[in-house]
């Protein structure tokens, strides 16, 4: 699935960006990467968005909202969609087993 993908590749970007900014902020304060990772940052968080919002309805219901969050949203939200993924899955053994 292409949005999953792309929600995960994002959901780094966005993740390490904003630890990026924030050891930026509280040691050197340097101008230059902030103007390189903020808006790699505002990008990623903006990618996250809308890679979640083309998961379909059923799986991606309560990671919409997660995804919202700055920063650790899209990692949020796509632990909501890897666990959804799971349980609507059926069980192979069960299966095999039964």
């Amino acid at each position: 699935m292409i949005p999953v993908r792309a929600l995960r590749l994002a959901a780094g970007a966005e993740a390490l960006s904003l630890a990026a900014l924030l050891g930026n902020l509280l040691s050197t304060h340097s101008p230059v990467i902030s103007q390189l990772l903020g808006p790699l940052h505002g990008t990623a968080y903006l990618v996250v968005i809308a890679a979640t919002f083309m998961i379909p309805a059923p799986v991606a219901s309560g990671a919409r909202w997660r995804a919202l969050l700055p920063g650790v949203g899209g990692l949020l939200a796509l632990r909501q969609i890897r666990s959804r993924a799971r349980a609507s899955r059926p069980d192979t053994r069960q299966a095999q087993e039964g």
